[in-house]
């Protein structure tokens, strides 16, 4: 796969993760949800820190998070570069093209948002406002994919969990970390394909 059909991968993933935030941050409410089905909702949360909301303790954890981000997105646009140069497999082409574009949609937000947006608590947010809910690179990471395919109660025998309740999936994401694992998973499915080194015949003619 050529690197501009990568760029144009992470083009289309990051117009997609964007639009679908923005428009979710924009009309719905802190914790709004709304049932598309009994299985998958739609719920406006906002991701402070990193996966499962773990945060960087301190002052300056976001910055610390952010600036991070930034340099492993900066890490992953090489790498992304560097296997375009080497000809690598389709395979690995895509799979960094998607994680590039995950990680880049997160750092839009944690870069951007805490001065585009006010915030959602009990009303619509609303772009450009006078009273931006934070900071240039302190903004939250937008999640609204709702997944509680299951829930209910771990039986009682079981030992450290018996008899507490459960959710399967419990986790709330969106658009850029579904690339994100997307790439991870092709990178762990088709591992030898996505490495695989070619292997150049050279012919050699007798004097």
């Amino acid at each position: 796969m050529s690197l501009r059909n990568s760029v144009l991968i992470i083009a289309i993933i990051l117009l997609v993760d964007q639009l679908v935030k923005i428009y979710i941050k924009t009309n719905f409410i802190y914790n709004e949800t709304v049932d598309v089905t009994n299985w998958f909702k739609i719920m406006l949360i906002e991701n402070e820190g990193m996966a499962w909301g773990t945060k960087i303790p301190g002052a300056y954890g976001k910055l610390i998070l952010t600036i991070f981000r930034i340099l492993a997105v900066g890490g992953i646009g090489y790498w992304l570069y560097d296997s375009s140069r080497k000809h690598s497999s389709n395979y690995l082409m895509v799979a960094i093209a998607l994680i590039f574009a995950g990680a880049a949609g997160n750092i839009i937000d944690s870069i951007f948002y805490g001065v585009i947006f006010d915030d959602s608590y009990g009303h619509l947010a609303t772009m450009f406002s006078n009273r931006p809910a934070g900071t240039w690179f302190h903004g939250r990471v937008v999640d609204m994919l709702y997944f509680p395919i299951c829930e209910g109660n771990f039986p009682k025998w079981l030992p450290v969990w018996g008899g507490h309740p459960f959710k399967f999936f419990n986790a709330i994401f969106n658009i850029a970390d579904m690339a994100i694992s997307t790439g991870v998973g092709i990178l762990i499915v088709f591992n030898k394909k996505a490495f695989a080194k070619k292997t150049v015949i050279e012919s050699y003619t007798q004097p």
